[in-house]
């Protein structure tokens, strides 16, 4: 079967709009066929199709977009996506990809006069989350073809599929704007409809011999196309996603596609990532590391199998990779999860405990983890096509990797494991001699451990805000200096941001994603019993460094008399009562969401 051009198909997809601002609606049409298009009341948010002439007439403002993600209806009326601007990053199967770099919400929202004062404090609110909202990070789209669909189940689809509308092809799971998508889809907008990928791709080419009979061609091109895709069902930050919901869908759960297009032969391998599906939660509460809580579920046993029932069903079979620690509240929370996957026949468990055996510098000691499941490895295979465009293999399973956050040492397992895979196929196009393998061409090693250094980069910034740690393990194998020191200011901004900035970005990603609707006829979100705790937390960190300064202060004139000395007792142990009372009420002062719960 070959892969499907979308030129054949019977819609288009434009790239280029204008946007018309008028007093009463917004028009956008096709900058190609001016002709397509469809405008948006300014005044109650109604979409319509255009008709004749109509934003012909002088406009307020004209510019120029590239997409629109969406429409989303808050107290006052609907608010346009648009996308402003985008960045090409390279091509998917021959197809342009382009990364989204800047977005803007335009309000059709003339009916915010009729707003309750209640009302009118929680649309501000909402319009602080779609702020937050025009800042999301890594996403992706194409014009001309779906980017959500790794490539074995692409070829496997009908022949008619890839002739669709590109968001009638798309994988649900992997569409980031799928909830604000549903007005667009109503009124069949089909040219105008963008499914957004939250997630990476990244394309890098490397140099590698090419063996043709008995002779090896120097210096083949050999393209490598990383993409990572975040599943929306369990979408979230750190701290306030963890775990698994009730359904089985897992916080942080990536599907991870490393694409080889070599010799005229296109091969792919895929993994996945995911919170370790259970009840669990890890609640901020100004310690540096919060204490992990399982919660204890009479559906857990259901969660877990839900979670696995779909991995088997979509990829085939499974093997559960657990790289957490086997002591303290890890060890726990790993040992919940062993006791649940002996219920689970049909899935292989595997614990490794990465920081025991291999520390921060022993990279190369993953061979231990490899030798325990190298022989289901290489039984699920990876997906590969000749020139000719015929399947010569499928991948027949999936490896799903773990630790806390899905983030640093699953990272560096996920690439150890492509790493491997992709020397297989290499040694299978005939690129590389059975007794060879990568390493041995250094620079193209090199821009293969980048590959995977900058994915992981570009996927902890959207689960936690910050760079992943161990990066180096990536890049050299071992940690250095520098990146120690990287790894303690991410650690820092981490904490500062789970403890200071989540909780709003979490109602940000609720929002977006549906699992938060707003609704006028319902009570507000934000009317609290008591007061709201995080407001004083200014005024306590001001009393907090105003008591250590006094302290100092008087300590310094406590050889004077002993009046000094009493007086810098006394301001010593206020402060610290009052340090002591905002640990203990540390969860009141940090940021935390308001829209939705934590399942």
């Amino acid at each position: 079967m070959e892969i499907q051009s979308v030129s054949t198909s019977n819609f288009r997809l434009w790239s280029e709009l204008e946007l018309q601002e008028f007093p009463n609606k917004f028009v956008i049409k096709s900058m190609e066929s001016p002709d397509q298009g469809f405008s948006i009341s300014r005044f109650d948010g109604n979409i319509n199709k255009l008709d004749g002439d109509e934003g012909s007439g002088s406009s307020s403002k004209v510019s120029t977009i590239y997409g629109v993600a969406g429409t989303i209806r808050l107290l006052a009326g609907t608010h346009l996506l648009v996308i402003t601007s985008r960045k090409e990053v390279g091509t998917y199967l021959g197809f342009p990809v382009f990364r989204v770099t800047s977005m803007k919400f335009l309000s059709c929202n003339e009916a915010s006069r009729f707003l309750t004062s209640q009302e009118i404090k929680d649309e501000a609110y909402f319009m602080t989350l779609l702020k937050i909202v025009e800042s999301t990070p890594g996403l992706y789209y194409s014009y001309a073809t779906d980017i959500t669909l790794n490539l074995q189940r692409r070829f496997k689809l009908s022949e008619g599929w890839m002739s669709r509308p590109v968001w009638k092809q798309a994988d649900p799971r992997f569409v980031w704007n799928r909830n604000i998508l549903e007005e667009l889809m109503e009124n069949k907008l089909d040219g105008f409809i963008i499914p957004l990928l939250q997630g990476n791709i990244l394309k890098p080419q490397l140099s590698l011999p090419l063996c043709t009979g008995e002779i090896k061609l120097k210096n083949s091109p050999a393209v490598i196309t990383l993409i990572s895709r975040r599943c929306t069902r369990r979408l979230g930050t750190r701290m306030w996603r963890r775990g698994a919901n009730l359904e089985g869908d897992t916080a942080n759960f990536i599907e991870t596609e490393q694409m080889l297009e070599f010799g005229g032969y296109i091969s792919s391998f895929l993994q996945v990532r995911g919170s370790i599906p259970l009840l669990w939660e890890q609640i901020v509460d100004l310690s540096y590391k919060p204490r992990l809580n399982i919660i204890n579920h009479e559906q857990t046993s259901k969660v877990v199998e839900h979670h696995f029932n779909d991995l088997l069903q979509r990829y085939g079979e499974c093997v559960a990779v657990d790289l957490t620690d086997k002591h303290g509240d890890e060890g726990l929370l790993s040992m919940a999860y062993a006791s649940e996957m002996q219920k689970l026949p049909n899935v292989r468990y595997v614990s490794f405990d990465f920081h025991r055996s291999c520390g921060n510098s022993n990279f190369d000691h993953l061979h231990l983890l490899y030798d325990q499941i190298s022989e289901d490895f290489e039984k699920q295979g990876y997906f590969i096509v000749d020139p000719e465009r015929k399947i010569v293999a499928e991948q027949g399973g999936i490896i799903r990797s773990n630790c806390i956050d899905c983030l640093d040492r699953t990272n560096v397992t996920q690439s150890y494991l492509a790493q491997k895979s992709l020397e297989i196929q290499l040694q299978r196009i005939g690129a590389l001699s059975p007794s060879e393998s990568i390493s041995t061409f250094s620079q193209e090693f090199e821009n293969f451990k980048t590959l995977w250094a900058e994915q992981g980069d570009e996927i902890s910034l959207e689960y936690s805000g910050t760079h992943a740690l161990k990066g180096d393990l990536v890049r050299y194998g071992k940690q250095t200096m520098t990146g120690l020191i990287k790894d303690g200011m991410s650690s820092l901004s981490r904490y500062y941001l789970n403890n200071f900035q989540d909780g709003v970005k979490q109602d940000a990603i609720d929002l977006i994603s549906g699992h938060y609707t707003v609704n006028r006829n319902g009570p507000s979100p934000f009317q609290f019993s008591g007061f709201d705790s995080i407001s004083y937390l200014p005024v306590a960190s001001a009393l907090v460094i105003g008591g250590l300064t006094v302290t100092s202060i008087t300590l310094n004139q406590a050889g004077r008399n002993a009046q000094n000395f009493l007086s810098s007792v006394v301001c010593a142990g206020l402060t610290a009562g009052l340090m002591a009372v905002i640990k203990s009420n540390g969860r009141q002062f940090c940021s935390r969401p308001r829209l939705c719960g934590l399942f």
